[in-house]
């Protein structure tokens, strides 16, 4: 069974462009917070906000029982690296990110996670013609693949997204980001499928998740549902049932156990100890009706892809 942890930029401050939902939070209410949620096993540490203290970290983790999941490396940053880190057009740009991302994987070998997840969102473009692209691919790819090669006992996962705050980033889809990967060449480089921005994308999280495994690069899985036009990170099912039913359901196919969950979910108004209580109870309860499905059933479904009768079962197990 995977194991649960929630993004520690979610138990903070909640705001977006018109709110301001919940003040700032320090690193000590966070993980006080994510060590009250039930069914929680850990957390995603952001880099670098959590990592001011390392020694008051290490007894926060230890007080309130938590794991660390992976480390959350943020590379977009107020009045830093306003158009594009790793493919920065500014070469000195790119080394500084470069040198704080070998940290971040350093940090992770450390805590014993093994794993860095970042979500390039400044790299990409507003507009045609204002972005090379294939100049922006090749900086990128040197920036990951000497990361990559400094620390490879870390795994590091592109989370990709189709926009905001560019209209178009850079890493947009499952496809395109294991492309990245391939062409980057560095066996410890792979993909986060957040599902949320795989159905921003126009995916089907199960279909893309099955690329990437085939690949060997599915590295990491965020939770969280959305209703395809805006990333409002809710609970997953909320809006896509199915989807997450045939995504767990597909995942345990594939062999993606004993790994982890993470949740980047915004409680926005509410008590973020009880919204994430009922985000571990949905995945749970997901997950167990996704055991019912029998394979040997479905395998037979498949092949005769009637719509009517799948759908007849999978009703019969609810």
């Amino acid at each position: 069974m995977n194991r649960l942890a929630i993004v520690t930029g979610y138990l903070g401050g909640i705001r977006d462009r018109f709110m301001v939902y919940r003040e700032a939070a320090g690193l000590e209410v966070k993980l006080e917070r994510a060590g009250r949620v039930e069914g929680a096993d850990g957390v995603e540490l952001l880099y670098p906000a959590d990592f001011e203290d390392l020694e008051q970290l290490h007894d926060l983790l230890r007080r309130n029982d938590l794991k660390v999941s992976s480390i959350n490396f943020r590379s977009r940053r107020s009045g830093r690296w306003m158009r594009g880190s790793f493919s920065s057009a500014s070469a000195a740009e790119r080394r500084e990110v470069g040198g704080e991302l070998k940290h971040a994987l350093t940090l992770a070998s450390e805590l014993g996670c093994g794993l860095v997840t970042t979500c390039p969102l400044t790299e990409g473009s507003d507009a045609p013609f204002e972005l090379d692209y294939r100049q922006a691919y090749e900086d990128a790819a040197e920036v990951f693949r000497a990361a990559c090669t400094a620390v490879p006992g870390v795994r590091l996962a592109i989370e990709y997204k189709l926009n905001e705050p560019r209209s178009r980033c850079l890493f947009g889809n499952a496809g395109e980001t294991l492309s990245f990967c391939l062409q980057v060449g560095s066996p410890n480089l792979g993909v986060t499928l957040d599902t949320g921005h795989a159905l921003l994308a126009g995916e089907r999280p199960a279909q893309s998740a099955a690329l990437l495994a085939g690949a060997g690069k599915l590295f990491h899985v965020h939770l969280n549902d959305n209703d395809g036009r805006g990333d409002w990170d809710l609970l997953p099912g909320s809006f896509h049932f199915w989807d997450f039913l045939e995504f767990f359901y597909t995942l345990r196919r594939l062999g993606y156990e004993d790994s982890w969950y993470a949740y980047d979910i915004n409680p926005k108004e509410a008590d973020p100890v009880k919204h994430f209580t009922a985000v571990m109870q949905a995945t749970r309860s997901l997950e167990a009706l996704s055991e019912r499905i029998d394979p040997a059933v479905m395998d037979e479904l498949q092949v005769r892809r009637e719509n009517g009768a799948t759908l007849t079962y999978l009703l019969s197990l609810l």
